[in-house]
């Protein structure tokens, strides 16, 4: 690879004036100056003027200790000094070769070449510096090449220290430009992609030397991308460049840029948000005391290669090399055994100057056991932090390599239980049970196993391994007989991870029902917590009742063991009685117990239950705002994925999403029965009846086989019995509507007896059913004002249209059409709007403005308003920021407006000003 043609112009426009002044009698000294690998001797190489003798010689280390050995290859060919003294009294012998050197002078110009000239003998640089004091009449050109590059140790004075800058043409090689470099690799590989030019360009660090040797590495193409280390080089050019500059920069540099190769290696990662960086330790410092060099001179060193391009300043203000493969190469050579000595020595420096515990953890990772008690300390805290901040890859990390530190048995049984629980969230690990069951077999307080076998149940229930993970919390009753309190979490948890397997649910409900027959007394609050929410989905309990006795049994002192079982269980009924305030208070304190670090089953419990609380309120973009786990079977968030498409009228992407299962290999669990119930209502939405009916019963058959018989869990029978009425069959959709509507009376809360009454009016139709979808709307219109009654409206109005009453009727689906539109249902929404014409209305417009805005967005519009920002509003709503951006751009869309600073304004006005509604219909008469 050449140099850029502009360099080798500069450099060529100088030589070709000096010479030219020496032709005319007017000798002086050229200077190349340069970083090692710039292009010195390139340029020196170069040099050749016809009608000039030529007299070249090439500096090494190694001559440092024989006088004049530099003039000697300038002059010692010649006979003349074949018996010359080089021992003798210097200043004689310089004079001799003075005077040789002048009668060749006269005999023709003289060209004479010096390649790195810093390397010369103490002897030929005094006769060097003399010489070109005495050419400047003479036909002489001296041109020679310095290494002007910031060495950590301190450098000699340079060769045109002592003369008048009147003797002197200095030019200096400077990097390549990134465009320079560019232009290189493109020319060497003209089909290369933009991200590998870049790469070769970071990897060369602005060295033509470095990136020469690295296109001559990558010239077989066989390197889709930049390796990052030199062992996937061949033949190794680029390695071998990189020790010549480290040579070339002496001991102490290299000292330097080694100690600096290894400290980079612990900083792949960017350190956890609020451990304040590196501002606790100053690199150049560490990086001082570290190599034994002086300090002034390493932060001068790291300032010199950055601008070079050999270091690029990170994010966190880091100096790194310019690319790993660079890194790799300066570490070529360095025994492993330093490396982890040297990451040992940071580890403890860093430790020292109060560096944060995630910096300090990040070196131990690169080494084995340090045997030290401030280890484990600081690699639990970083794993803390990184867990705290989402990082959980990292926290993994630091929990690993805390187990190659000696521990105690409990101390490590601790670790492997927070180990696998972690490990358990990576996907595509397959550790965490292994780790967890290793835990379970370790020696320890009782506590600590429990806490072990309960996660180790989690993840195995997980796995879809319910009655190994029951049998498992089942193995510890004995050992634990003096520790009722322990067996009663044992037996919660069994509970709790049963509800996935139909089989065992039935079995551990059995159980419970027993014990509390014959010894009430030894169940505790979250037990008998357990048996009222089995009561209720076996349709035998009242929401007044249920909800009466869950807040005496909140209101009792609770072991803390136990609270989260008992939150999560009283938060679900709460959900199912409509008390959804109540019920997402009841989450959040159970959330706020949960250790993040700690496999536990009422974790997922109430995550699901938070959602359940968000459908419920028909908050659908909340729903949609993060796609749904991946998953081999269907997940409580899938299921309402697919209802959430399809409400707000995305039935494409919902089929896509319903698609990606295949049920006939989906294990038993409440997850399956709610995604076929959803795949049902997507059926039913695209036309497909039939296809709906078989999803709804197959869902209902389920259920009542963990006899969960309530409609409080899944609605199947009124869904199902429009699926009948749709296929003509009136008997089957009076049987189930009248059945749901006695189970639903028996809960009795607005939702599930109007939806019962509402599919039941229109079964029953006549005036009956009239009375009835009446009924169904005023009990709707005192609960929750959601779908469910804009579902009942439809229905009521299409009653009223078939019976002749087409005013009242249109009346009734405006107001459907107006809370579809609130609530973001654009499904309901276009049934009211069909129904609407198919009444007599026309010209159905859509409802944008203040009161097109769905609960959620009004609140998060008002508090954006208020000038919070949506990080500050989503921990408010505890919602992901994503949602909030998602509920703030469809209510600039609804309010017609495209900046924050216009909510305010858009939100006060009227909720019809400036909107059209889809009341305003024009009526057919």
């Amino acid at each position: 690879m050449a140099r850029p043609a502009c360099a080798l112009r500069e450099a060529a426009r100088l030589l070709a004036t000096a010479t030219e002044r020496a032709r005319a009698g007017a000798g002086r000294l050229v200077l190349l100056r340069g970083a090692t690998g710039t292009g010195r001797t390139t340029v020196l190489e170069a040099a050749a003027e016809d009608g000039m003798r030529v007299l070249r010689a090439r500096c090494y280390v190694g001559d440092a200790a024989v006088p004049f050995a530099a003039i000697l290859q300038l002059l010692g060919p010649l006979a003349v000094f074949a018996d010359l003294p080089l021992d003798g009294d210097e200043r004689v012998i310089g004079a001799g070769l003075w005077r040789t050197l002048r009668s060749y002078a006269e005999e023709s110009p003289l060209l004479i070449t010096v390649d790195d000239v810093h390397l010369a003998d103490p002897a030929s640089r005094r006769w060097l510096v003399e010489t070109v004091r005495l050419i400047d009449r003479l036909p002489i050109v001296l041109v020679a090449t310095e290494r002007s590059q910031y060495d950590v140790d301190p450098p000699a004075p340079g060769l045109a220290h002592s003369l008048s800058p009147a003797l002197v043409t200095t030019h200096t090689l400077t990097p390549l430009s990134d465009d320079s470099a560019v232009a290189a690799v493109r020319s060497a590989f003209p089909d290369a992609d933009n991200s590998w030019i870049a790469d070769c360009v970071r990897a060369g660090a602005g060295n033509p030397l470095l990136l020469r040797a690295l296109l001559d590495d990558l010239s077989d193409g066989s390197h889709p991308v930049v390796p990052d280390t030199s062992a996937a080089l061949y033949p190794g050019a680029f390695p071998a460049a990189v020790q010549w500059w480290l040579d070339c920069a002496g001991p102490g540099t290299a000292e330097v840029a080694r100690t600096l190769a290894i400290l980079d290696e612990g900083w792949n990662h960017k350190p956890a948000p609020g451990t304040g960086g590196h501002s606790a330790v100053h690199i150049p410092s560490l990086l001082a005391e570290l190599s034994d060099a002086d300090p002034a001179r390493v932060t001068g060193w790291i300032t010199a290669m950055t601008c070079l391009g050999l270091l690029r300043t990170d994010d966190m203000g880091r100096a790194r090399y310019a690319h790993p493969l660079l890194r790799d190469a300066v570490l070529t050579g360095v025994p492993a055994a330093r490396r982890r000595a040297a990451h040992r020595t940071t580890a403890e420096m860093m430790l020292h100057h109060g560096a944060s515990s995630d910096l300090v953890a990040r070196q131990l990772l690169l080494i084995d056991a340090v045997n030290a008690p401030w280890a484990l300390p600081v690699l639990q805290d970083a794993a803390s932090l990184a867990l705290h901040e989402g990082q959980i890859e990292d926290a993994v990390a630091f929990l690993r390599r805390a187990l190659n530190e000696p521990l105690s048995d409990e101390v490590r049984q601790r670790l492997l239980t927070e180990l696998g629980s972690l490990e358990y969230a990576v996907p595509g690990s397959s550790a965490a049970i292994l780790r967890l069951t290793e835990a379970l077999r370790l020696p320890g307080p009782p506590q600590e196993r429990v806490r072990a076998a309960v996660a180790l149940g989690t993840a195995l229930t997980g796995r879809g391994r319910t009655r190994a993970a029951v049998e498992v919390l089942r193995s510890l009753y004995d050992g634990l007989a003096d520790r009722p309190d322990l067996v009663r979490i044992l037996r919660q948890a069994c509970l709790q991870l049963s509800d996935k397997d139909q089989a065992v649910r039935q079995e551990a409900y059995e159980r419970l029902a027993d014990v509390a027959e014959h010894s009430p007394v030894s169940i505790s609050a979250a037990g008998h917590a357990f048996l009222v929410k089995y009561s209720v989905t076996a349709g035998l309990r009242s929401a007044k009742d249920a909800m009466l006795r869950l807040r005496g049994l909140l209101a009792e002192p609770t072991d803390p063991l136990s609270e989260p079982y008992l939150l999560g269980t009283a938060a679900v009924v709460a959900l199912w009685a409509d008390e959804l305030d109540e019920a997402e208070l009841l989450v959040e304190r159970g959330l706020a117990g949960q250790r993040p670090d700690v496999l536990h089953p009422m974790h997922e419990a109430l995550l699901n239950t938070r959602m359940d609380i968000v459908a419920a309120r028909a908050d659908y973009a909340t729903l949609l705002a993060d796609p749904p786990p991946v998953s081999a079977t269907p997940t409580n968030a899938h299921a309402h994925a697919v209802t959430a498409l399809v409400e707000t009228g995305r039935a494409l992407e919902a089929e896509h999403l319903s698609d990606t299962f295949d049920l006939r290999t989906a294990p038993e669990s409440w997850e399956l029965n709610r995604f076929l119930y959803a795949r049902g209502r997507l059926r039913a939405a695209n036309g497909d009846p039939a296809g709906a009916l078989h999803d709804f019963l197959e869902c209902g058959r389920r259920e009542s086989a963990r006899e969960a018989f309530s409609p409080v869990v899944t609605p199947w029978r009124t869904a199902a019995a429009e699926c009948h009425l749709a296929l003509g069959v009136s008997r089957e959709a009076l049987a189930l509507a009248a059945e749901e509507l006695r189970l639903a009376r028996v809960w009795n809360t607005p939702r599930t007896v109007g939806r019962a009454l509402r599919v039941l009016g229109t079964a029953t139709g006549g005036r009956r059913g009239l009375e009835l979808g009446q009924e169904a709307v005023r009990l709707l219109r005192d609960g929750p004002a959601g779908p469910e009654l804009v579902a009942a409206l439809l229905a009521l109005g299409r009653q009223l249209t078939a019976s002749g009453e087409s005013s009242r009727a249109r009346d009734i689906l405006r107001e459907a059409a107006v809370l579809a539109e609130r609530h973001g249902a654009v499904r309901l929404r276009d049934l009211a709007e069909e129904a609407l014409r198919v009444g007599g209305a026309r010209r159905a417009a859509t409802r944008t403005g203040a009161a097109a805005l769905t609960d959620s967005e009004r609140r998060i519009a008002e508090l954006a308003a208020e000038g919070r920002t949506n990080t500050e509003i989503a921990d408010l709503l505890h919602l992901a920021r994503r949602t909030v951006e998602t509920h703030l751009t469809h209510s600039y869309r609804k309010l017609g407006i495209r900046r924050r600073g216009a909510l305010s304004a858009a939100l006060s006005g009227s909720d019809t000003a400036g909107t059209s509604q889809v009341g305003d219909l024009e009526d057919a008469r």
